[in-house]
């Protein structure tokens, strides 16, 4: 579907800013690459719990390979593999795997293992837990699982006036990985204000890969009469990159899943055009949406880089070998599809 933009003039040169880190992340990529593995290992068709990661490309691509994607482990089939999201579970889902004899993978990322790994040491402290995060996301549905009993959920510094807690010097925040670095600050700030003992995790939950790619687009943001974001709208770290470049500087910010969906009115006098993706959106759509630029005479592309990444994690242990049970070269490590601005 090429050609459907028009190079219309504008007062000025027209060019991208390309923002650097974006796009997969190393939880993300080893999510994914624990799909492809495990169909390769064990055949067609692997069972996923909800989608691998939040991406439309990414699951659709993984379905045609032989992935099935589904809501429960109930509806897995007894004894059959299955991959836990990269957003993590509850011990309950882990259990309910294990009552239907279902071989369990698990692709949660570490990062947010971590913060499971907190919920769990801090409800045995007798803490009581304070966690920052959306309401019916993945992630926090899982880490809420860990210590249920003990866990409060604060979806924006709105929520802080309200809430009812056990013990005000007996709490501790902890928040899911993908939120707005900025406003999980200020939420912290107006817990503290109402709560002064509160306690914080041993370091801070919201992971490397999204402070990165904020840091990025508020870099290209000030310089953008145009901010496309790339990926999902059920992708948490995605909509916020539109709500960062908004807030630092941006005239307009779009978010699309494909290069298709960037309408020719976004481009009416705009000379700079900003684009990032979402830690769990692929490469190749970004430069999809490059190509698309280009048609529209953005040829001139400025790459802004922000932060190196070199983060990998290993693979699942049941993963690290290859169908014949030989070690396989990505075993231990999740990343091997290197951003064109790493290379």
């Amino acid at each position: 579907m090429r050609g459907r933009l028009v190079d219309s003039p504008i007062a000025g040169t027209k060019r991208v800013l390309l923002a650097a880190p974006r796009g997969y992340c190393a939880g993300v990529d080893r999510a994914v690459i624990a799909v492809e593995k495990a169909l390769e290992n064990f055949g067609a068709p692997v069972y996923v719990r909800k989608q691998i990661v939040h991406n439309v490309h990414v699951v659709s691509t993984l379905e045609k390979a032989g992935a099935i994607f589904v809501d429960d482990v109930a509806e897995v089939p007894a004894g059959a593999h299955v991959v836990f999201s990269a957003h993590g579970v509850s011990p309950a889902v882990v259990q309910g795997a294990a009552d239907r004899g279902l071989q369990a993978i698990d692709a949660t990322c570490p990062l947010v293992t971590k913060v499971h790994r907190e919920a769990v040491r801090f409800a045995k402290q007798d803490l009581d837990i304070l966690l920052i995060g959306h309401t019916g996301h993945e992630e926090v549905e899982g880490t809420m699982g860990h210590a249920p009993e003990r866990t409060t959920l604060v979806t924006s510094p709105d929520d802080v006036d309200a809430l009812v807690v056990r013990d005000p010097d007996n709490l501790v925040w902890i928040s899911q990985t993908t939120l707005s670095v900025d406003e999980t600050m200020e939420t912290v700030r107006r817990l503290r204000e109402r709560f002064p003992n509160l306690q914080d995790p041993p370091s801070d939950d919201i992971c490397y890969a999204t402070q990165n790619r904020q840091v990025a687009i508020k870099k290209v943001a000030p310089a953008a009469d145009l901010v496309i974001v790339v990926g999902s709208a059920n992708s948490s770290n995605t909509v916020r990159l539109v709500d960062v470049a908004l807030e630092h500087g941006a005239t307009a910010a779009h978010r699309v899943d494909y290069a298709t969906e960037i309408q020719q009115e976004w481009l009416d006098g705009v000379a700079t055009v900003g684009v990032t993706s979402g830690a769990s959106v692929p490469e190749v759509l970004v430069q999809e949406v490059l190509a698309e630029l280009a048609d529209a005479g953005y040829v001139d592309v400025e790459t802004v880089v922000t932060a190196e990444e070199d983060l990998m994690f290993s693979l699942p242990k049941e993963l690290r070998t290859d169908a014949q049970g030989n070690p396989d070269e990505r075993g231990l490590g999740g990343r091997t599809r290197r951003l064109d601005w790493q290379s």
